[in-house]
């Protein structure tokens, strides 16, 4: 990855339309995310990651992620947050195009629920 400035597009398009996200926590670097099973020197970085996912989400189908391995840590915050704003980022990134159509709870969920099923299926309202 160090010596490849294209990696993230070639990781891109090597993927397949429909795309489940799995991020090992292990991946990051110990000097941003010290609290994993195995910590990873010489790991992904925060920016790196958040351009990757971005992309990922603009140029793919992205069905679902989950994020694992943190080992949480009493006298270290610092990953717990890592790990909560990555999803949060994730969530955004998935669902930034969505206008929700009205303020009551049942009319956002339903556009949720139709702009998932119209990328998934590909039908119309």
């Amino acid at each position: 990855m160090v010596q490849d400035d294209y990696w993230q597009e070639k990781a891109t398009e090597a993927l397949t339309e429909n795309v489940f996200i799995t991020i090992d926590l292990d991946a990051f670097d110990p000097s941003i995310c010290p609290s994993t099973g195995t910590p990873e020197p010489g790991g992904l970085f925060w920016y790196e990651t958040l351009d990757f996912l971005k992309m990922v989400f603009a140029e793919k189908n992205v069905v679902g992620f989950d994020i694992v391995e943190l080992c949480p840590n009493p006298s270290e915050k610092s990953s717990d947050f890592l790990a909560a704003k990555l999803y949060y980022k994730m969530l955004s990134y998935k669902f930034k195009d969505i206008a929700l159509e009205g303020e009551d709870g049942y009319e956002a969920n339903n556009a949720f629920t139709k702009a998932g099923l119209k990328k998934m299926k590909n039908i119309e309202d």
